[in-house]
């Protein structure tokens, strides 16, 4: 892909399923709430990642690119 993004997880939508670890192990980790959030926010663009941002139940991955900030997921309509 080569792009870099920027990866958020809306703690207020967070429901904890932990969907978004098993679809990009590595790139998220849960915390004592059980929400989850980005190892690195900054990161190059992955498969994995925006799998888990497309799979997250409640649609609380937000990736824009790092450095323009346009939308990634969800896509802009």
């Amino acid at each position: 892909m080569g792009d870099r993004w920027h990866v958020e997880v809306d703690r207020t939508l967070c429901a904890g399923t932990a969907q978004c670890l098993h679809h990009a192990p590595g790139g998220f980790g849960l915390d004592s709430a059980r929400q989850s959030r980005p190892v690195a926010p900054d990161t190059d663009a992955s498969e994995r990642l925006l799998a888990a941002a497309e799979g997250c139940p409640v649609e609380a991955i937000v990736i824009t690119l790092a450095d323009s900030g346009e939308a990634v997921f969800p896509p802009e309509e």
